[in-house]
């Protein structure tokens, strides 16, 4: 006998072998109906696969992310066996589940797949959900494995078989489809009810730009065909939000591949909405007494090597910068934290003088692959609202809060009410890709479960995402249309302080090590924006919007009025534009509706003999006429009240 300890504490006895699906069946039938797949000691089973030691478990449902994963991971197989039968000789690549569904590449040879080809593919896989395939897991020698995918072929599986270690190679089958695959997976396709192929790209062979070119497929499954069509208004919905088309429409940034690839340029509207939310969190901090330091574009290669950085992510970089001096190689600036530990290191530090809270808006360069370039949320050059607090480690828990109250402001000032908070905690077997003792890691993931208690803030714990120098807390935000994002992140670090040396002088005069705590609000200006402009869909608040008042003349006549009118809200920090443009007043006031302006003032002969403006709130229509004046009090009032809320 085994024993199976549940979430809530509870423990039951099962026989050594007993599947995830068993352990459902013998709670209720109706969970053994819904129940996708399980957690095993934090790792994700197949129900069929046995549990042969003690274990903690949990079942997953479609609501649970790892539910979700075995449900699209699934799907992805479906595709691809409906592809192996309707082109003959087809080579595939890989096939995972992702955050909203999964993908396949696969080569095709000379053969196309465009996006009139999908629905083609779709009826295929219906068809075959239809035959209720077993989906069946098996180990096999690696020898095996190479002669089996060899024999037909598969030279793409065959080279990922090539790196693998034996023993540890499992297959999935399921008709008469063989994928090489660690899983994992639904024990049928009977549950798969809905499907929708999403879009055809190109995508280079393992992420390498010198590799084949291949074709990419995404899709979505679902249980029910009513959460399918729920998700196609959704991505609708989307579509109207993305911010590379209302950043367009509000002239905020652009991009020239002249300038480069995912370098995005701001344009003086988003240059001045970026400044705001700068100051916005700049008030907040001098709050919390932290100091503004600038650190340069580039550093010393020897500066990432002492920190770590280098080994784990030098290929990821840019390439190094030669100087004229021999030897002499610099990086663009791929982090901060680097460069603020230098700034600690320049002073004698006593335990008086901690913590040392130093903030910077510094902006790093990290490569992307062109492929995964999108808009604003994944660039080669972003700024980010960096902070790295230096405290004595019976103070990390105290800054931790501190920190979470900074991001709590940041989401409510935002309007983010629906977020989900995330502990990240080193994988419980291979720590081969942390840097640290155990000592330190232990009292750093200790610090922060204690805090999200002390707060009341339930976070899922997730093992293996913890950065390489220690544990973090991030935040999931959800959009307006249900989406997640990641933003804000707090870390834990006690390896920089170790690998540069750091020392503060304690109160018995003795020389000790300081606890870095990397902080990051917004995450990055770029991201945040992003998802600024999707989550309100432009509609920024009011004391953020780039335009907060259009000002129009019903004619050419009251043009000089509205220019009056225009200077005066000047006075008050209002930020106006006035539509000078030979068009009827109609027009004007659709067309800046459509630029997402919250007020209009409608001027014409009457407002001019009154000094008086007729008041239009976006969404809301006509708000009647008042005197100029007032309408600069009341709207200054309306600003001061959001801002004097943080």
């Amino acid at each position: 006998m085994i024993k199976i300890t549940f979430p809530d504490g509870s423990v039951r006895e099962y026989n050594e072998g007993v599947t995830g699906l068993q352990i459902a069946e013998s709670i209720s039938s109706r969970l053994a109906q819904d129940v996708l797949a399980c957690g095993v000691n934090g790792e994700t089973y197949d129900l069929g696969r046995p549990i042969m030691q003690d274990a903690e478990v949990v079942l997953y449902k479609w609501e649970d992310e790892q539910g979700k994963h075995a449900f699209w991971h699934t799907s992805a197989h479906l595709l691809a066996e409906a592809l192996q039968e309707l082109y003959p000789g087809i080579q595939f690549g890989i096939g995972p589940a992702i955050e909203n569904g999964f993908y396949y590449d696969v080569d095709l040879g000379e053969t196309t797949i465009k996006e009139a080809d999908l629905p083609v593919i779709e009826k295929k896989m219906a068809e075959l959900v239809a035959k209720k395939e077993a989906v069946v897991r098996q180990d096999i020698a690696k020898a095996d494995a190479l002669k089996m995918f060899g024999d037909r072929g598969e030279t793409y599986k065959c080279e990922l078989i090539s790196e693998l270690e034996d023993g540890h190679i499992t297959t999935y089958t399921q008709g008469a489809f063989t994928d090489l695959c660690r899983g994992p997976h639904l024990m049928t396709t009977a549950p798969i009810k809905a499907i929708k192929l999403t879009s055809v790209a190109g995508a280079y062979w393992r992420g390498q730009e010198d590799r084949k070119m291949m074709t990419r497929i995404y899709g979505i499954t679902f249980p029910k065909k009513k959460m399918l069509d729920e998700y196609l208004v959704l991505l609708e919905e989307a579509k109207k939000r993305d911010h590379r088309k209302i950043g367009k429409e509000m002239d905020l940034f652009m991009f020239s591949d002249t300038v480069g690839k995912g370098l995005p340029m701001w344009l003086p509207k988003g240059t001045a909405l970026r400044i705001r939310l700068q100051d916005f969190l700049r008030r907040i901090q001098a709050r919390y007494d932290y100091q503004e330091v600038m650190c340069p574009p580039i550093g010393n290669k020897l500066l990432y090597i002492t920190s770590g950085h280098y080994a784990k992510y030098g290929k990821d970089s840019f390439q190094p910068i030669h100087t004229p001096e021999e030897g002499e190689e610099y990086f663009l600036k791929p982090m901060n934290c680097p460069h603020h530990c230098m700034i600690y290191k320049n002073s004698p530090r006593s335990y008086k003088d901690l913590p040392l809270r130093l903030a910077e808006f510094g902006t790093v360069c990290r490569y992307e692959q062109s492929g995964e370039l999108h808009g604003l949320t994944r660039v080669r050059s972003f700024t980010q609202d960096d902070a790295h607090i230096f405290c004595r480690p019976d103070q990390v828990k105290d800054e931790f809060l501190r920190v979470m109250d900074i991001i709590s402001i940041v989401f409510e000032s935002m309007d983010f009410e629906n977020f989900e908070a995330q502990i990240s905690l080193r994988d419980k077997v291979n720590r081969e890709k942390y840097i640290g003792s155990d000592e330190n890691w232990e009292k750093a993931e200790r610090a922060i479960i204690e805090a999200c208690e002390e707060k009341g803030l339930k976070a899922k714990i997730e093992y293996g995402e913890a950065a390489f120098y220690g544990p973090k807390l991030d935040f999931m935000v959800k959009d307006a249309i249900g989406r997640r994002w990641q933003l804000g992140t707090i870390q834990v670090d006690y390896n920089l302080p170790e690998r540069f040396q750091l020392e503060y002088t304690g109160a018995d005069n003795q020389k000790h090590r300081p606890v870095m705590v990397h902080r990051a609000p917004f995450g990055s200006m770029e991201r945040f924006v992003a998802v600024l402009i999707e989550h309100t869909a432009g509609k920024f608040p009011l004391w953020l919007t780039p335009d907060q008042v259009a000002i129009l003349p019903i004619s050419e006549k009251f043009n000089d009025y509205a220019h009056e009118v225009k200077q005066y809200l000047k006075r008050y920090d209002i930020r106006a534009i006035v539509d000078e443009r030979n068009e009827k007043i109609g027009r004007k006031i659709r067309d800046n509706e459509m630029k997402r302006i919250p007020y209009m003032l409608v001027v014409g002969e009457k407002e001019a003999e009154n000094k008086e403006v007729a008041v239009r709130k976006q969404g809301e229509g006509d708000k009647g006429t008042m005197k100029f004046e007032e309408f600069a009090k009341k709207m200054n009032e309306e600003v001061q009240n959001m801002i004097n809320k943080w």
